[in-house]
């Protein structure tokens, strides 16, 4: 063993093994002349809204998506495209509430999806507000006190009583009509008549009723509508609500507009996938922007990427496309802010 080891060591060219060993760590590259500089925004100067945002793209990571993201919401609106906005319930949880009402009220978009959450939550806030709690409070303390928690938002349980009359006073009227006349209201018309029945301009179903804003909500039943839904029918059993038609008012939408269409998706679940699939019906939407935090490595609607999205037809392949990979609430009044609010149309 030691002979062995001395003529290992006798064989060794030490210039020649660092050598080797440099050209293993310091590979050759290829020249990036003319590739942007990645650098941040310059607090020293005198603050730019515009320049700042301008900074986004060379600051990299999701800052460069973002910015991606603004610039093709600012190229649907030059080019006079159909914007379809979908968000889960969670949204109007939060603080995107108002800041989804502003697109709606200023009409920036123009075909509105999300989940039962994002109908009932936006009429309880109209009676009551939610408030600012805690991630970190024990599920049994709030249940005990009678107070239901969405992350760190807190919800009595109060709020459901304003809502069930609410609701209550609602299903009667749609009912006494039934009887008089025979219509059955489809579940978007359910949505567009309570914006009505609402009368709150804090409202966004109010604003998409006032603007006459198709607004879908296809798992209507899935949440506390569908608790008084429950309750109402158990009582009044012929009742009737049509799911069919709105296939069909959902579909036309899509393919009657004339010009280009864009989708703007904040998390997944159904109303990503409704404003996405009646685009497939007019061989894809022209621009993208998905905004979550989901990967596409579960298979999941919400994780689902655009070309994904390009497979199925939902999206053109040569689409303008960004995913913003964040938790919307941090992102999106940013991206509204920047896209549309400050942002003068080019005509």
């Amino acid at each position: 063993m030691s002979s062995e080891n001395n003529n290992y060591e006798e064989n060794f060219d030490e210039k020649e093994i660092l050598d080797k060993v440099k050209e293993n760590v310091l590979k050759p590259s290829v020249s990036l002349e003319g590739w942007p500089e990645v650098k941040g925004y310059d607090f020293d100067k005198p603050w730019d809204f515009e320049e700042f945002i301008e900074s986004l793209n060379t600051t990299g990571f999701q800052a460069h998506n973002l910015y991606r993201a603004i610039k093709i919401v600012r190229k649907m609106q030059d080019e006079n495209a159909t914007i379809f906005l979908g968000y889960t319930s969670n949204m109007i949880s939060s603080g995107v509430r108002e800041i989804i009402k502003w697109l709606v009220k200023h009409k920036k978009v123009h075909f509105l999806a999300t989940t039962a959450g994002g109908i009932e939550e936006d009429i309880i806030k109209c009676f009551k507000p939610f408030v600012l709690g805690s991630y970190d409070t024990p599920g049994k303390s709030l249940r005990d006190e009678g107070v239901n928690r969405t992350g760190n938002l807190f919800i009595p349980n109060d709020r459901y009583v304003y809502f069930e009359r609410f609701m209550n006073k609602f299903w009667n009227k749609l009912y006494e009509e039934q009887k008089k006349t025979g219509k059955i209201y489809s579940e978007s018309e359910i949505v567009h008549l309570l914006g009505k029945e609402l009368n709150d301009e804090n409202s966004v179903l109010y604003w998409a009723y006032k603007n006459n804003i198709p607004y879908f909500a296809p798992a209507l039943y899935d949440g506390a509508i569908g608790d008084t839904l429950y309750f109402f029918k158990k009582q009044n059993p012929d009742f009737l609500i049509d799911n069919s038609n709105d296939v069909v008012r959902a579909v036309d939408f899509s393919i009657r507009q004339q010009g280009k269409t864009g989708i703007i998706a904040i998390g997944g679940s159904i109303p990503k996938h409704l404003i996405a699939n009646i685009n497939l019906f007019r061989d894809g939407a022209d621009y993208a922007i998905y905004i979550n935090t989901a990967l596409e490595i579960e298979g999941s609607n919400a994780g689902a990427n655009i070309e994904e999205a390009i497979s199925w037809g939902k999206v053109k392949a040569e689409a303008k496309r960004v995913k913003i990979y964040s938790e919307a609430t941090l992102v999106f009044p940013l991206f509204v802010k920047a896209g549309f609010v400050d942002y003068k149309k080019n005509d």
